[in-house]
């Protein structure tokens, strides 16, 4: 059988993501820097682990021996996400991670050549909101004529993790993006704008978010803008190191997200389409274990790729019970 390796095994989303992989029989090798950490998982699971750090490209070629395909869970990505791309051309590996931050995502298309030629998928973002608002976009494009611009709403609920709330704060910038005439470019981050997600009109702030890359290179949509809403406690405050793993199940079960995008064509007409889903960890580990099955039967091609460009524009809805529909401003 084909092996996947999750680097980063034993985080919190790392772990959710483990067990999804062994409820899919996927054959798995559980790595990362802990070796402790591992060899307590690996007791409890029975299945083989492989500790090794990033800092050292022929330990990193060792780890990544005999493997098909490692997921990158291990954050900040911009600590780890380039050691292991690069390993995984090397080694002839297909990457894939979970990462909500840019730098995997510039970097995979600076890579993209090199990985095309080696024959090797880099996948980033193969769960969360990426492959969220992948697919939503994708969905909402189908049904206007000659796109022009597209935003992108992201409604975040809940509590954040200790490993999502460090990464967060070592990439916190002050600097707003959007794509316009095809290129990224700064913009002001206090204009705000309304979207609907499902009761009523919400204020959401400009946020530089991978979709950006990730929309644009599955769409051609030459402007994209990408926002969030907060809802519940927003980004913790006090010692991150202080806080625990991440949320409970109870407090999953209590958080959906929801997405909006809008989609404008040159007549004037927009499209207005809503993604309703399961709290943002939970579609995460879900999606990040479907899509390592997915590459491991063969859906995979080489160069940098996105989720819904790679699985189709449906893959969101094969997670959970996430929903697309028309929004209320279309119905």
């Amino acid at each position: 059988m084909k092996k996947l390796m999750i680097y980063g095994a034993t985080g919190y989303t790392g772990s959710m993501i483990v067990r999804h992989a062994l409820e899919s029989s996927l054959q798995i090798i559980i790595a990362g820097r802990d070796r402790e950490k591992l060899a307590a998982m690996s007791s409890v699971l029975d299945v083989p682990f492989r500790a090794f750090r990033l800092d050292n490209p022929d330990t990193i070629d060792g780890g990544l021996a005999d493997i098909d395909a490692v997921l990158n869970c291990a954050g900040p990505f911009l600590h780890t996400a380039r050691p292991l791309m690069e390993a995984a051309i090397r080694q002839k590996v297909h990457y894939l991670d979970v990462a909500a931050e840019m730098d995997s995502y510039l970097l995979a298309e600076i890579l993209d050549e090199a990985a095309s030629s080696a024959g090797v998928m880099l996948l980033p973002g193969c769960g969360g909101s990426v492959a969220m608002l992948g697919c939503l976009a994708a969905h909402a494009v189908t049904q206007v004529n000659k796109p022009t611009s597209i935003s992108l709403a992201l409604h975040i609920t809940g509590t954040m993790s200790r490993g999502s709330a460090v990464s967060a704060a070592e990439n916190l910038s002050t600097q707003c993006l959007i794509r316009r005439n095809g290129q990224l470019s700064e913009t002001e981050a206090s204009e705000l704008q309304d979207f609907d997600f499902g009761n009523g009109r919400q204020a959401c702030f400009p946020v530089t978010l991978p979709d950006l890359i990730t929309v644009w290179k599955a769409t051609g949509i030459p402007d994209i803008k990408t926002f969030v809403h907060v809802s519940g406690e927003g980004f913790p405050q006090g010692n991150l190191a202080d806080l625990p793993d991440g949320p409970t199940v109870q407090e999953h079960e209590a958080s959906r997200y929801q997405a909006v995008a809008e989609v404008l064509n040159a007549d004037g007409e927009t499209q207005h389409m809503l993604l309703d889903t399961v709290n943002g960890y939970s579609f995460t580990a879900l999606a990040a274990a479907e899509a390592g099955r997915r590459v491991l039967a063969g859906e995979c091609r080489p160069g940098f790729q996105t989720p819904a460009a790679l699985f189709g524009k449906h893959f969101a809805e094969t997670i959970a019970d996430t929903r697309i529909t028309l929004s209320d401003a279309q119905r």
